[in-house]
């Protein structure tokens, strides 16, 4: 792969002009690139704007993100998914506080001993915002150059990212190197685009891209084909008694670990056996309505959801509820908003969780 150190002159002069102007490139510190490349994975560029500088304006540094308690942290990612990213980004910054004093460690081989970096993460921060000359490869990256020297390796493999990082590597220039390598994802995310067909006539590589030459763009790059989906079925319930609605804290460990979720039945539930349900709780049921079907679809997973809305007795009791190790809890449809995160997996149930009862039928009282 030598010879495609030809793309550096091209590519960078491409990138000058071209750049995408991005919140985080205006001052590219330790933190903001390391928040933004963190955001980014996964999530699309447009999507994580809102996100970053809401971020920032409620955990502008390291040592704010370190005490920032988990419930706050989760809310401010809520609709970003995976959240384990988050509770790494706290763990990384307890330990950069605790070892490096609060400053971001400005070693490759440092940063990625940090909970929740990897090796693309790691070359990101390293090449943009230390100038270190390592290379950060991506899905972007891997397309584009895999493009380029018609290389039909298969990217979903660990060791054709090995190989192309090692490659890289020889070619990074030794100044400029955040900029080469956020000129290969720019490429990648607005010319050699993942979905559709490339733009190569307006490639600043094209006349040395092999697969474009040789008409391979819709061969290459090469994925394994994934495996279907398992289908889940669940009936959630939207439980609204005296005005507050009933979350249900999640396990610690496991999809969506720890998130608060409207509580919910496996299979797709009878109104008899989701009253039955509610009645175990400890509640009294007034009265029932069918909410909309939704789905959900996580990368291998996929929720199939029906859903009741159910107003609860307010003199009822809920001594089952009030055991903690139920994980229950009543909230303002307020607190919902910006003390308890909850999934977007849910968010097609979200406005049932503030409608005022009376917006409901009273045709369906029991």
């Amino acid at each position: 792969m030598n010879d495609v150190a030809t793309i550096v002159r091209p590519l960078l002069e491409w990138y000058d002009t071209n750049k995408r102007n991005l919140a985080w490139r205006e001052n590219p510190t330790p933190y903001h690139v390391w928040i933004s490349e963190i955001m980014l994975q996964q999530t699309r560029v447009e999507a994580v704007k809102g996100y970053y500088e809401r971020f920032l304006a409620q955990l502008p540094d390291i040592e704010h993100l370190a005490y920032v308690e988990e419930e706050r942290l989760l809310k401010l990612w809520e609709g970003l998914g995976y959240y384990n990213r988050a509770r790494n980004l706290k763990k990384a910054a307890i330990l950069i506080v605790k070892e490096y004093k609060g400053n971001m460690p400005a070693s490759y081989e440092q940063l990625i001993k940090l909970p929740g970096i990897g090796t693309y993460t790691a070359g990101a921060i390293a090449s943009i915002a230390f100038g270190i000359s390592v290379p950060a490869v991506d899905g972007n990256v891997l397309r584009v150059i895999t493009r380029v020297t018609a290389n039909e390796a298969d990217i979903t493999l660990e060791q054709t990212k090995r190989n192309m990082t090692a490659e890289l590597t020889k070619i990074m220039p030794k100044t400029r190197a955040g900029a080469f390598n956020q000129a290969l994802m720019d490429l990648g995310a607005m010319v050699c685009i993942p979905n559709g067909e490339p733009k190569c006539t307006i490639c600043p590589l094209a006349s040395q891209c092999k697969a474009y030459l040789e008409n391979k763009t819709d061969k290459i790059p090469y994925k394994t084909p994934k495996k279907a989906r398992t289908i889940e079925e669940k009936t959630l319930i939207v439980i609204n008694r005296e005005g507050r609605v009933l979350l249900h804290k999640r396990p610690e460990k496991g999809l969506l670990a720890g998130m608060y979720e409207i509580p919910s039945i496996l299979g797709f539930q009878t109104k008899e056996n989701v009253l039955s349900y509610v009645k175990e709780l400890g509640l009294k049921p007034i009265f029932i309505e069918a909410l909309p079907d939704s789905k959900h679809i996580f990368t291998h997973k996929e929720w199939r959801m029906k859903a009741y809305f159910v107003k609860a007795d307010d003199l009822a009791t809920n001594t089952n509820i009030t055991d903690t190790k139920m994980q229950y809890v009543f909230v303002t449809p307020e607190m919902t908003e910006d003390a308890y995160p909850i999934p977007s997996a849910f968010s097609a149930y979200e406005q049932f969780l503030k409608l005022p009862v009376n917006e409901f039928s009273k045709n369906q009282s029991l």
